[in-house]
């Protein structure tokens, strides 16, 4: 992760993370121990799988104390093992305390969903079909959830409303039909802007394809009508398949030839990865 965009995009929602969690102070920490120690503590992994967020949680210890040191072992995107030492975290005893729990947090996270991906990518190797997160993100953790899914091998939807142009099924209703949503996007979005319209019947497929879409999304079709849809749109525009996308179903999906599939369960159903901080304690 580069250093710039971390400090510049990720440390208020941190140090928010942290405001979160110590609103006056720690009391427990500050019960049993009262000034400051060196102390030490290990990152230990508790199950299989693909690390991700090494930085992020380094970053939660040294935005309270810069003198925090961590001597990680691994980097983000590689395996790691159940009872494999990821690294020692090194300072403050008290800053190590005070910190654990928001660092895991993000590590545990985002670790998840780099494993999560990481499944869903395999099923797709051989294949040109390109797997996409979406939006249905944790509020105000986007940034950490969709770096997680490119580490795990992924690529990123866009961002957020800003960044593209992509027409609902209620954004076709408020504009009156397919066509219209689609020229009046032309009409109002900056010319560097691919516009992309969510389709769910082939006659949307073809109004789509007659009003010049750059990308059409085959929104909850079954396979049959799906390979139908790419017969009409005959390369004219990029494929998106959403909708019950299942990591059973990818290998089908990928068979029909779309360019793209998007699980919005990248993000909303990945399980945490079990990771520890673990053994903590004073050195001299």
């Amino acid at each position: 992760m580069n250093g710039v965009t971390l400090k510049l995009n990720m440390d208020d929602y941190i140090l928010n993370a942290l405001k979160e969690d110590i609103t006056s102070e720690d009391v427990s920490t500050n019960a049993v121990m009262r000034e400051y120690v060196v102390g030490e503590a290990e990152l230990i992994c508790k199950e299989d799988g693909i690390i991700c967020g090494l930085e992020v949680f380094e970053r939660v210890f040294t935005l309270l104390d810069e003198q925090i040191e961590f001597d990680c072992k691994f980097i983000d995107g590689q395996s790691v093992q159940k009872g494999q030492l990821i690294g020692i975290l090194h300072g403050d005893i008290r800053v190590l305390l005070s910190g654990e729990r928001t660092a895991l947090n993000y590590l545990q996270r985002m670790s998840g969903i780099a494993t999560f991906t990481k499944s869903y990518v395999d099923e797709l190797k051989g294949y040109r079909t390109k797997l996409l997160d979406t939006r249905k993100t944790t509020p105000n953790n986007r940034i950490f959830e969709k770096y997680a899914v490119t580490v795990g091998g992924g690529c990123n939807h866009r961002y957020n409303l800003s960044d593209g142009v992509l027409l609902k099924d209620n954004h076709i209703g408020a504009a009156g039909s397919v066509t219209k949503a689609i020229l009046m996007a032309k009409e109002y979005a900056p010319f560097v802007r691919k516009i992309e319209v969510e389709v769910e019947t082939l006659e949307m497929v073809r109004e789509a394809v007659a009003a010049g879409a750059d990308i059409i999304m085959l929104d909850n079709m079954d396979n049959a009508t799906m390979r139908r849809a790419l017969e009409i749109i005959d390369g004219k525009a990029q494929t998106e398949c959403s909708g019950n996308v299942t990591i059973e179903r990818l290998k089908e999906i990928a068979q029909i030839g779309v360019d793209f599939v998007s699980s919005g369960a990248l993000t909303h159903s990945a399980p945490i990865m079990d990771i520890s901080l673990k053994n903590l304690r004073p050195v001299e």
